[in-house]
């Protein structure tokens, strides 16, 4: 397994856990969770399905919040910029179950909820415009970084961003103002392959499209989860204890 650094470079496009999750390094531990429960959010495999790289993402933003919520390695990481991988979590671990435990109340009417509250919001506004910054104005790739995005929402985010501009909140990249129909269609093409996959994926699972069918999913899911718990956090326990090598961060 490659070690964390690594892997999110290889991921995020950086050796900065902080930045992985989107906070300052002087953020608080109820700031970290927070980002991290929202990065989480954006890139679980339930919700991204026709991304080959989401188990990836979401396995590693697991692995860096197991370092920054603890005092000890974040604490390493802080002075050293290294991460010691042995002691760190490994990969096949069901990292779905440590969110959950994480996040016990979470369901999925609370995710429905979330998406209502959020789309409209300040909050979403703010999240689309430093999307738009960090990615250039590259659409795709502020698709890919917006929470609860669709190909649906894509007509209000780029009604949003224009304004932002010709405020002049935000600056002018001709990756979005000038870009190429066939990128429009080739994103539009994607989505609509995703959609006819889902549908095709429920249709084998023999859900409907109703909210009581993903609910009643969902909810197995976590009733075979819970039976393994107990002998997750004895094993957590057990990682914890060595002391094993590290790995350099290297300059930011």
């Amino acid at each position: 397994m490659s070690g964390l650094l690594e892997t999110c470079e290889e991921l995020f496009n950086t050796r900065d856990l902080y930045k992985v999750i989107g906070v300052e390094a002087t953020a608080s531990e109820k700031e970290v969770k927070k980002a991290y429960y929202k990065m989480s959010l954006r890139v679980h495999p339930d919700r991204n399905s026709g991304d080959e790289k989401s188990t990836e993402k979401f396995q590693a933003l697991c692995r860096v919040y197991s370092v920054l919520s603890d005092t000890g390695k974040r604490t390493l990481y802080d002075e050293s910029g290294e991460v010691d991988d042995e002691v760190d979590m490994d990969q096949d671990r069901d990292w779905s179950g440590y969110w959950r435990l994480l996040f016990p109340k979470i369901t999925l009417q609370d995710i429905l909820d979330f998406e209502k509250t959020y789309k409209g919001s300040e909050e979403e506004l703010a999240d689309l415009k430093t999307a738009y910054v960090d990615n250039e104005g590259d659409m795709d790739l502020i698709m890919e970084t917006v929470m609860c995005s669709s190909i649906e929402e894509e007509p209000r985010y780029r009604r949003l961003l224009l304004d932002q501009i010709r405020e002049g909140a935000l600056p002018e990249y001709e990756a979005f103002t000038q870009e190429d129909r066939s990128k429009k269609q080739h994103r539009k093409r994607k989505a609509k392959k995703e959609a006819k996959e889902a549908a095709s994926m429920r249709k084998d699972l023999g859900m409907d499209d109703s909210a009581v069918a993903l609910r009643s999913m969902i909810a197995q899911r976590n009733e075979n989860r819970e039976k393994g718990f107990n002998s997750f956090m004895a094993d957590l326990e057990a990682k914890y204890a060595p002391k094993g090598k590290k790995t350099k961060k290297g300059k930011k």
